[in-house]
């Protein structure tokens, strides 16, 4: 199906906008008027550039306040209407976008209103202009799709049709099915756009919220299927008001947009890219650093051992159980702090994988390799993360064994890792995990920071062998919202806890008056309250077990969590969430690192 994009969508100029639509592959734009007004070139520079980009204006848009009104202020719009169709015309625009008045002077008259936007399209067909009628869903009068189809059915002029946008239909909870009461042929434009289920404002909601299909609360797919069944054969075109997209680059929030709708389509059975090779295990985590001596001892006193050494680069193999932490000091590391760079996730299919991956606009990066490196095929996620796609344990091959003194066996594997992401990226990063990886996503959690609000959404596949948290934080300058960390399962946290400590590691200190909440919530035998005041482990519950899990001190970027679950516990400790992030920016202003 040919795609488009509003250039309201993007952030940058016009000219930015439009390159970044076309790289992403879309068949089509939709110009926004505030972007051609804003713009220095021309309507025939405009229509040029398109062109030389393979772009066709799908839609120009919006037209305000046109029906329903007194007639001398019709008259004044059909004026307005003139200048704008002569406009159009230069431009190559051929459907304009008429949403339904929101203007005081409008009156309730289904029958006046189509009068008039039968007397609209007259003149628009003089221009060879179609007329694409939307029901704002804060109309003054006409604020649903069946209600704009009446006055559209009751104008009945060829040249008139109606729009149907996704946002305004599924905000007002109206039901969708009865699109299919239209003939497609009178559908002249479809808009999408998903958000995230807000009780607040329709008008707010829709400026500032909006996102792209599988990043909100919409079943966009079930509406385009109604779309669909009538006929429809026009562009699927997305027009999303959002203040973070507009602020970011316009070429990766293109990107994004573009790899909506490749999913929706897929959800369709529209388009087929190779199934999902859902990961079935985290293989390793690799750390990338430019001084080993702190990361060294915080693995050792974790109990790992330092097993194996690349054949080729300066990267170390630390092990403990079946959790595997790379840490690389090779002269690419950028000297910056220690930090997560890449994951490497057992696939049971690699090459499938890395397939889906390029069909949905994540490309294999380029990689330099000897004859005998294994094949890794890796990805970047929208934050640069790598992640490998490893099939059965060939890569670790590449590592020569060095001889080392047995690993503790605290630990059994990687239990989750939290990537913090670009404040700009949380939505991207969430749609990538889920449609790249073919991962679960949990709702969207807001934690309290000592700062403002963070958010964080959880990605896994269906045992939980791989858990991904997403974070973005409200201050990253406080110096807690770039940190990024991993999370180690363990059978005893207890005792991991203190053969940690006991190894010179540090916790980190949580304050008493957690603890006496904590007696408070949950009846605790007393001892067992004093050892989790002693080590800092924190205790959550929820309806399927028990989690007790406690951290270590940031190295750079990076701190580990230690974690039990027991009897099938689920979460991830949020409630604890502000404790721990006001705990590590205490300990920040203390130690200044």
């Amino acid at each position: 199906m040919r795609t488009s994009i509003a250039t309201v969508s993007l952030g940058g100029s016009l000219t930015e906008k439009l390159t970044a639509a076309s790289r992403a592959g879309f068949d089509g734009v939709e110009i926004f008027e505030n972007d051609l007004l804003a713009s220095p070139l021309t309507p025939e520079e405009i229509r040029t550039r398109c062109a030389d980009l393979g772009l066709r204006i799908d839609l120009y848009q919006p037209m305000r306040d046109i029906e329903a009104v007194p007639q001398d202020e019709f008259a004044r719009n059909l004026r307005r209407a003139r200048r704008k169709f002569e406009l159009m015309r230069r431009l190559g625009a051929d459907t304009v976008l008429v949403c339904s008045s929101v203007s005081p002077l409008a009156v309730d008259d289904d029958a006046l209103a189509a009068a008039q936007l039968a007397r609209l399209a007259d003149l628009a067909q003089d221009f060879g202009i179609r007329v694409a009628y939307e029901a704002l869903a804060w109309g003054r009068h006409v604020h649903t799709y069946d209600h704009a189809w009446r006055v559209v059915e009751a104008a009945g002029h060829p040249a008139l049709g109606t729009c149907l946008d996704s946002f305004h239909i599924l905000s007002r909870g109206t039901d969708p099915r009865g699109i299919e009461d239209i003939p497609g042929e009178k559908i002249f434009f479809l808009q999408l756009a998903d958000a995230p289920l807000l009780a607040m404002d329709v008008l707010q909601w829709s400026r500032h919220y909006r996102c792209f299909p599988g990043q909100g609360g919409f079943d966009v797919a079930g509406l385009v299927g109604h779309v669909l069944r009538t006929g429809y054969d026009g562009p699927l075109s997305l027009e999303v008001f959002n203040d973070v997209f507009r602020q970011a680059e316009a070429a990766p929030t293109a990107v994004d947009a573009r790899r909506s709708l490749l999913v929706l389509q897929e959800a369709l059975g529209a388009a087929a890219p190779p199934a999902p090779a859902v990961p079935t295990g985290v293989a390793f985590a690799e750390l990338v650093t430019p001084d080993t001596e702190p990361v060294d001892a915080l693995l050792a006193a974790l109990g790992f051992a330092r097993t194996a050494r690349h054949r080729g680069k300066p990267v170390d193999l630390w092990q403990q159980g079946e959790a595997r932490i790379l840490v690389n000091t090779g002269p690419a590391v950028r000297r910056g702090d220690t930090q997560l760079a890449a994951v490497g996730l057992r696939s049971p299919d690699p090459v499938a994988a890395a397939d889906r991956a390029e069909a949905l606009l994540a490309p294999v990066l380029p990689r330099r390799r000897s004859p005998h490196d294994a094949p890794l095929d890796a990805v970047a996620a929208p934050d640069g993360t790598e992640l490998f796609f490893c099939g059965s344990g060939r890569w670790r091959a590449d590592f020569a064994p060095l001889a080392h003194a047995p690993a503790a066996t605290d630990v059994r594997h990687i239990d989750h890792l939290a990537l913090t992401q670009p404040w700009h990226q949380f939505d991207e990063a969430a749609l990538f995990h889920r449609s790249v990886l073919g991962l679960d996503a949990q709702e969207s959690v807001d934690v309290a920071d000592p700062y403002g609000l963070l958010r964080s959404r959880a990605l896994s596949n269906a045992d939980g062998s791989v858990r991904i948290v997403l974070t973005v934080g409200p201050a990253p300058t406080h110096g807690t919202g770039g940190a990024q960390h991993i999370a180690l399962a363990t059978d005893d946290v207890t005792a991991a806890a203190r053969r940690f400590r006991a190894a010179g590691g540090r916790l980190l200190p949580v304050p008493a008056n957690y603890y006496d909440d904590l007696a408070a919530r949950h009846d605790l035998p007393e001892e067992e309250l004093r050892t989790y005041r002693e080590l800092g482990i924190l205790y959550d519950r929820d309806a399927y077990g028990v989690f007790r899990h406690c951290y270590t001190q940031t190295v750079g970027r990076i701190f580990f969590e230690l974690v039990q679950r027991d009897d099938g516990y689920r979460g991830y400790g949020a409630p604890n969430a502000p404790v721990r992030l006001a705990a590590q920016h205490a300990l920040r202003a203390v130690t200044g690192g």
